[in-house]
């Protein structure tokens, strides 16, 4: 081949790499790049002040590009985590410690909040006790949930397992019309469902989370140990925003303003407005890890392990990030 003619492809070639890395660069710029942070979370409000944060504009005003991911359980999402899909997660504290038991590297940075479950069955169930719920038809978000757990530690406490009742995985959406229609007898979800299915004529709030088992812990953010690892400011600032939301939250809540936080809340989890209020108000929204938090999930993991759904503990360094 002609050398000016080799010379001239060879520089042409140049230019297009060249411009091809500069257009790439302008890509990410504009926020087309891979630099999104994807936040997994669950159609509850125990994720609040995740929605809270979205809804103020906290993670722009951080140079922040966020993608909300929805997922139907716990499970599903900490499946999503160890395959690199989503980044970081608000999840209950149960599928977060059957995962860091296999092996997935991602850990806890702060705590969402505490209780806010119940046992909803109908009142023409015949459960009044939970003797009652022996041969009954239940509904869980899935074995992988706090839910699940929750009623494994209550029926062991009676005495019962979930093999002397007939338990089923169901979306938690789901649950009420199946109450309604009477294909179970009842379910254990988290709130706002808990509130819907109460206020529903013909059922009954069988046991609240809080009298199962006093302030358990629930919902956690989380990441993975490869954004905390590539991406450590950002998380600081994930860990200060979820924090800022989270008093947004209880400072409304404690003037009787909850109807601002619920205006905020995405329209696919309120149904009604005042319910959504009384939601709210009825468990606690935290954030950070303290000593007192550490301890609560650790006696949240014997108990596991004593039901059988751990099979050891998980040391704390091995469970925690702190900023």
């Amino acid at each position: 081949m002609n050398k000016k003619i080799t010379f001239v492809l060879v520089l042409a070639l140049a230019a297009f790499l060249v411009m091809g890395s500069a257009s790439a660069g302008l890509f990410d710029f504009l926020g087309g790049g891979d630099d999104t942070v994807k936040i997994g979370y669950l159609p509850s409000d125990h994720d609040a002040a995740l929605f809270v944060a979205d809804a103020q504009g906290l993670y722009a005003k951080k140079n922040i590009t966020t993608e909300l991911v929805q997922f139907n359980n716990g499970g599903d999402l900490m499946t999503a985590m160890a395959s690199g899909e989503v980044d970081v997660g608000y999840v209950g504290i149960a599928p977060v410690l059957s995962s860091v038991e296999k092996g997935v590297p991602v850990k806890v940075i702060s705590a969402a909040q505490t209780e806010g479950s119940g046992i909803i069955v109908t009142e023409d169930s015949g459960i009044s006790s939970a003797a009652d719920l022996k041969g009954k038809s239940i509904a869980t978000p899935g074995e992988a949930s706090i839910q699940y757990v929750l009623l494994s530690y209550y029926l062991k406490q009676n005495n019962l397992s979930t093999d002397d009742l007939n338990v089923s995985a169901m979306k938690v959406p789901s649950m009420n019309d199946a109450l309604k229609t009477k294909q179970i007898d009842g379910i254990i979800t988290f709130q706002p469902y808990v509130s819907i299915a109460e206020n529903n004529s013909g059922n009954v709030v069988l046991e609240d989370s809080a009298d199962i088992l006093p302030n358990h812990p629930c919902c956690v953010v989380v990441a993975s140990d490869d954004f905390i690892k590539n991406h450590e400011n950002t998380t600081k600032d994930i860990i200060a925003i979820h924090e800022n939301a989270t008093k947004f939250i209880n400072d409304n809540i404690e003037n009787g303003s909850s109807d601002k936080v619920v205006k905020l809340l995405p329209k696919d989890i309120v149904s009604d407005e005042n319910l959504e209020a009384d939601s709210l108000e009825s468990f606690p929204f935290i954030s950070g890890i303290n000593n007192t938090f550490k301890s609560d999930v650790d006696a949240f993991q014997k108990l596991e392990v004593d039901i059988g759904i751990l099979n050891s503990t998980i040391s704390q360094d091995k469970l925690f990030w702190e900023a």
